[in-house]
């Protein structure tokens, strides 16, 4: 390893002035620190991390990568212990020849690189990655190796008949294998970006498995000895009764770790193996395409933000559950909020605190349901109320009877399109010249998995699928190999579709005199009214943003 200095590295590379590398050299000396100069650039904004690391690895010769590039093997993670990671901000990748490889943020930190070198007791060479990244890996490698090790320790007390009793659970220390293993369990999948968490008994064993954009993987086999406990664990952070095994249960926690909370649906259900429990991640903090547009593309944040702007009325959103719909809804209430209007949510549950909003959430055993509570916001003279699903016909009614006396309403439906939604409120019980008036807009949603950029490849269309686009002039089409970053899915990420109806007269007619929903069709079609979710699945697909497998596993295609 050469050394060198780093102000000198970025003249030479042409990155600062001679001028900046004098200010730099000025504030390290009046900030009175020990702060490296390299932290003063950063921090002064005279030049990007990119830029300090595509520097260094020119100068030095070692070579620049990023994180979700490179294979990391678990061996050669655990040789450094996690608070010497964390401190230094190294990360071992590999084990080659004797030689183990560490990823650093700062190649010029020897003391640090010293200090791993007398731990592991073997040579090193070095890669140069982000801090950002090298932070991500340290998280996601580190709590998948807690996990397993958690998952060793428990299985093993499982496997020599070491029965840990429900009533030991909830006094014992932090230590005991079922609770380390569940918190493991818990901080790896939240760290992997998981949506939820599958823990599935069955004859000979517990499969632990996560869903990470919206696709199950494999992740613990644990003892099925093992698995009471860890059930009774659950229960016991979410208020369930630990006695009752026969009939299902929902209930909610919340956890930390590292300042970070996490927020935890649980639902219980019974099976012919034990109990099926399903944990959900509520509100993660997850990266949005178009976050300042709710989601959306331009054209659909101009027609929701028309709706918006009507004084009352009743908007829906709809889709599955984990299409996003409460994120949607959310992103709605914080613009609202912004305005001089009193606010007012009912929701089960709250899963997201919002200032400046009453939330309140539902507690069925205390008679506070969504038709009770419904009942009650209107008393408080809200201007605005979002009703976290419309579950019921009673429901559905006093909500379109508060958007008819003047107050704008948001809920969630579960329907397959824009137009399904008129439908299914009219099967509820609602009169179609209430939806009629009421009804000023529904946003039909869905979640498409986005092509890995890492193994995105092109390849040449088939028949079926030019007849699926309604295409027959496109020559190139994308899909994802296969690699580290995507867990050899294809998929990373994934973007919001919108099929967004706005009411207007011509619909409002149709609807009051109890046309056919065809008619309703002809008109948003001859009229260009309606970007269906096809419409959109398409566009995203010609553009390499998504497949047609994703297209047909998401649309209902006829």
């Amino acid at each position: 390893m050469k050394t060198v200095r780093i102000g000198e590295v970025l003249v030479s590379e042409g990155y600062i002035t001679q001028a900046q590398l004098d200010k730099a050299i000025e504030l390290q000396r009046a900030s009175g620190s020990n702060k490296r100069l390299g932290a003063i650039i950063l921090e002064n904004n005279m030049i990007t991390e990119d830029q300090m690391q595509t520097a260094l690895s020119a100068q030095l010769g070692v070579p620049y990568v990023h994180m979700e590039d490179q294979q990391i093997m678990v061996d050669a993670v655990e040789k450094i212990p996690k608070q010497v990671a964390m401190k230094y901000n190294i990360i071992a990748v590999a084990e080659r020849d004797g030689t183990l490889v560490l990823a650093v943020s700062d190649p010029l930190d020897f003391y640090g690189i010293e200090d791993i070198k007398l731990i592991v007791n073997m040579p090193v060479s070095l890669i140069i990655s982000l801090k950002s990244e090298i932070d991500q890996a340290i998280a996601y490698w580190y709590s998948e190796i807690e996990a397993k090790n958690a998952a060793l320790v428990a299985n093993q007390a499982a496997g020599i008949g070491t029965r840990i009793q429900i009533e030991d659970l909830s006094g014992r220390a932090d230590d005991t294998p079922v609770v380390v293993l569940v918190n493991s369990i818990l901080f790896k999948s939240h760290s992997a970006g998981a949506s939820d968490i599958h823990i599935e008994p069955f004859d000979d064993k517990t499969s632990v498995r996560i869903r990470v954009d919206g696709q199950i993987i494999d992740f613990l086999t644990l003892s099925q000895g093992l698995h009471n406990s860890l059930i009774t664990r659950i229960k016991i952070l979410s208020g369930l009764d630990i006695a009752e095994k026969r009939i299902p249960q929902d209930g909610h926690f919340r956890a930390k770790q590292n300042d970070v909370e996490i927020n935890v649906r649980v639902s219980v259900l019974p099976t012919i193996y034990g109990e099926k429990a399903v944990l959900r991640f509520l509100s993660r903090n997850t990266s949005l395409d178009h976050s300042g547009t709710f989601g959306m593309d331009n054209e659909d944040y101009t027609k929701i933000l028309k709706i918006l702007q009507r004084p009352y009325g009743i908007v829906y959103i709809t889709g599955p559950t984990g299409s996003g719909k409460t994120t949607t809804l959310y992103m709605i209430l914080e613009a609202l909020s912004r305005r001089a209007v009193n606010i007012s949510t009912i929701e089960d549950p709250v899963e997201r605190n919002l200032p400046g909003i009453n939330q309140t959430q539902t507690n069925n055993l205390a008679g506070l349901t969504f038709e009770s509570g419904l009942r009650s916001l209107l008393r408080q003279d809200p201007d605005i109320i979002m009703v976290g699903e419309t579950r019921d016909s009673e429901t559905a009614s006093i909500a379109v009877s508060a958007a008819l006396t003047g107050h704008l309403v948001l809920s969630t439906l579960h329907t397959n399109d824009a137009v399904s939604a008129i439908v299914r409120l009219t099967d509820m019980g609602v009169q179609e010249y209430m939806i009629a008036n009421a009804l000023t807009g529904v946003v039909a949603q869905r979640l498409a998995k986005k092509i890995c950029p890492n193994c995105r490849t092109a390849y040449r269309p088939t028949e079926p699928e030019l007849v699926l686009l309604g295409r027959n002039d496109v020559n190139a089409l994308y899909k994802g190999a296969g690699c580290n970053a995507c867990n050899h899915t294809g998929y990373k990420g994934r973007i919001a579709i919108h099929e967004i109806l706005s009411i207007d007269v011509p619909i409002q007619y149709m609807v009051s005199k109890k046309e056919p929903m065809e008619n309703v069709y002809k008109y948003l079609q001859e009229n260009k009214l309606l970007t269906t979710l096809r419409d959109s699945m398409t566009k995203l697909v010609l553009q390499g943003v998504s497949t047609t497998e994703q297209m047909l596993a998401i649309i209902n295609i006829v």
